[in-house]
């Protein structure tokens, strides 16, 4: 056996999808108008998050009152299982994927326009396209 160890291995997490956005502007929480805006941003990713539960318990809820309301739905089979476990057991995958990928694109836009709008709030930068460069 040999008396040496290994050498360390730093591990890390995948790359992100996109890098993180340097704060355009700090929102300060005690004025009147970043409270606002915080506000509007957090009513609004509540709102997304109560859609997208409503999609998830109408697709998921219905499925109960499938079985109730067509109790012949027990005795189809598809490659040979029972249909009942294709839609218990298989159905609900793809559907929480589906909502799942929706609900992250419909924040992460909702975070963008949040930040379009304080960046818009700053004006242009000095030494920017916008000022033709002066300083």
């Amino acid at each position: 056996m040999s008396s040496e160890r290994p050498q360390r291995v730093r591990v890390t997490g995948p790359a992100r999808r996109r890098p993180p956005r340097a704060r355009v502007h700090e929102v300060d929480a005690e004025s009147r108008l970043g409270s606002l805006y915080l506000r509007a941003l957090v009513r609004e990713q509540w709102w997304l998050g109560l859609r997208t539960l409503a999609l998830l318990m109408l697709g998921l809820g219905t499925l109960p009152v499938l079985f109730f309301a067509l109790p012949d739905l027990a005795a189809v089979h598809v490659l040979g299982v029972g249909l009942a476990w294709w839609l218990l057991g298989v159905a609900p995958y793809p559907l929480l994927v589906a909502l799942a990928w929706r609900h992250v694109r419909r924040a992460e836009r909702n975070e963008d326009t949040f930040t379009a709008l304080l960046e818009e709030l700053d004006g242009p930068r000095s030494g920017g396209p916008d000022d033709g460069g002066r300083a």
